[in-house]
């Protein structure tokens, strides 16, 4: 008996990292999932309780839907940045008890934020119950300061978090005009997603492009028609944009065209650099794209690419705009190709770490500086990822072997797992 154990083949070892990747792909236990449904009830009643209508930002537009239901003109208030379809959306809002709107907003806010980070695992084919899941959206809540700003704020921001990777979903598995509707619908609420229309022109999916252009137009031409002072949006809306807001909003701005002047570079060259940048972010996306390699990550690196370098110039951008981009990203993590693997991608969090203190940008009128030096550094980290030609041979055009998947459930011996069919 000895002898014959000496001789038989030792089991091959298991790298660390293959170990780990198992570990995360198993199914989370009910103490995780417990603690997860804590931190977000206790976010969602946290804003609940400190803002009467579901946090400072949701109060703008519940004050321009109540301006609307009582006749008057909605961009009478400058900071209601939304197109005239965002109106309707508003007054929705505002017909509901004061009371009711104080617990649903948060609610509705945690709950996209939630559901967004489910889709993009999804995408991935990770599994929704795996302790990767669960795990990860407990750090982003717990450890990344601009998804909590966004659920304090009630900012609508939150539906972009929710439409681009749902809409990312539905174009994995082929349904290019449902991905349209929902990128249309997120742009009548808020033009956020605009960027990603550039990817259905790449993708050429022009009835996908037509549905997510017509749905916020129609929407806008119908809510123009039965408001007073529609013209407001292009007279008084837009020209406050372009200015880059007022003294509220300037401090907070961190896009190169807000932060650049604020360290002694002219406004005119600054909009040279964050336009060259922007553009430079839409290259890098277009080479992403047409690397055209099987998987979910062409969809999330060139999307991401587009939102990212769309911040870069567009103005003004707030550090919770990274919350629509930055889920897509983390969500691959487990893809050996994800640019997560890069530890330059995660030194670009290092200003955004709560609690960790820099010299002279203490000040809440300094956080851009922080802001902007994380949006620069994951725009760059990801345009070089993109932008790179891959080794070895060119990947074949087509969908991945099931076998490849990320989500295949390992402990599931018995039976193959259905639930990433595309």
């Amino acid at each position: 008996m000895q002898l014959r154990d000496a001789i038989r083949p030792s089991a091959p070892d298991v790298p660390p990292t293959a170990a780990l990747r198992a570990w995360l792909l198993r199914p989370a236990g009910r103490f995780m999932v417990a603690l997860l449904a804590a931190v977000l009830a206790a976010r969602a009643t946290r804003v609940a309780v400190a803002f009467a209508q579901g946090g400072m930002d949701n109060a703008f537009v519940v004050r321009a839907g109540q301006v609307w239901l009582h006749g008057g003109a909605p961009y009478a208030d400058r900071r209601f940045l939304y197109l005239p379809s965002a109106v309707l959306f508003a007054a929705a809002q505002a017909m509901l008890p004061a009371s009711l709107l104080r617990v649903a907003a948060p609610v509705v806010c945690v709950g996209l934020i939630a559901g967004g980070w489910w889709c993009a695992v999804r995408l991935f084919r990770v599994p929704a119950r795996s302790r990767f899941t669960v795990l990860g959206l407990l750090g982003l809540v717990l450890f990344w300061a601009p998804v909590g700003d966004l659920m304090n704020l009630g900012n609508w921001t939150a539906v972009g978090v929710f439409a681009l990777p749902l809409a990312l979903l539905l174009a994995d598995r082929g349904r290019w005009s449902a991905a349209g509707i929902v990128l249309g619908v997120s742009v009548a609420v808020k033009p956020l997603l605009l960027p990603v229309v550039l990817l259905l022109i790449m993708a050429r999916r022009w009835r996908a492009l037509a549905w997510t252009v017509s749905l916020p137009l129609s929407l806008s031409a119908g809510a123009a028609r039965i408001m007073p002072d529609p013209g407001g949006f292009f007279t008084r809306t837009l020209p406050f944009l372009l200015k880059g807001g007022d003294a509220l909003m300037r401090p907070y701005d961190c896009s190169l065209p807000a932060v650049l002047p604020r360290l002694g570079v002219p406004p005119v060259l600054a909009e040279v650099v964050a336009l060259a940048a922007a553009a430079a972010g839409v290259v890098c996306a277009w080479r992403r794209w047409r690397r055209a390699d099987p998987g979910p990550a062409r969809l999330a690196d060139t999307a991401a690419m587009l939102m990212l370098a769309s911040c870069l110039v567009s103005r003004p951008a707030y550090e919770h705009y990274l919350v629509v981009a930055v889920p897509l990203l983390l969500a691959g993590a487990l893809d050996a190709g994800s640019v997560t693997r890069s530890p330059w991608f995660w030194a670009a969090f290092v200003p955004q770490v709560p609690g960790f203190a820099f010299p002279w940008l203490d000040a809440s009128t300094r956080r851009a500086f922080k802001d902007t030096a994380t949006l620069t550094g994951l725009a760059v980290v990801l345009a070089v990822r993109c932008a790179r030609t891959p080794s070895g041979p060119p990947a074949r055009r087509g969908r991945p072997p099931r076998q490849a998947s990320i989500g295949a459930q390992p402990w599931r011996r018995s039976t193959a797992d259905t639930s990433g069919a595309r």
